[in-house]
């Protein structure tokens, strides 16, 4: 087992709380936001998440090329059953991603000014603490959205 092998399984159980609020839903719904100001669908919050740690791990960690466009991610749609593969192949990018990356080490990349994030340099282990910070916030926001969906909150 791999130092990083849990840290995913924690994104894991995240991405899995995620998704299966949204196939509660079901597709329509689960693309649908609340009549809330600035709110977003349950599905536009997954897609983003799943671009933060594409980006996060992917990117400033690892290095790896990912083109974000971070404003389209909030107004996304799509089905719920690709999101979950797109989800599968996230896992399989960020286990190649993590695995020669030291928690001590400088990530390889540093993220642009105008993407939010700690005010701070980080280290390796600080921007996977970053992404899972970001992951449990989301996972319950799409939670408590989708919970105003399944009680009529007009749309």
């Amino acid at each position: 087992m791999h130092e990083h092998d849990e840290y995913l399984y924690f994104l894991r159980r995240a991405f899995d709380g995620m998704l299966g609020a949204l196939e509660e839903l079901g597709d329509d719904l689960a693309n649908t936001a609340p009549h809330l100001p600035g709110a977003n669908s349950p599905y536009a919050i997954a897609h983003h998440c799943v671009a933060v740690a594409d980006y996060w791990l992917g990117h400033v960690i690892a290095g790896r090329r990912v083109d974000r466009d971070r404003p389209s991610e909030f107004t996304a749609k799509g089905d719920v059953r690709r999101l979950r593969t797109q989800v599968d192949a996230l896992f399989a990018r960020l286990q190649a991603d993590l695995c020669e990356a030291l928690p001590s080490q400088p990530p390889r990349n540093t993220p642009p000014a105008d993407f939010e994030g700690p005010d701070r340099p980080l280290s390796v282990r600080g921007v996977r603490l970053h992404v899972l910070e970001e992951l449990a916030q989301h996972h319950g926001q799409v939670q408590i959205t989708r919970d105003l969906l399944r009680t009529g909150v007009p749309a």
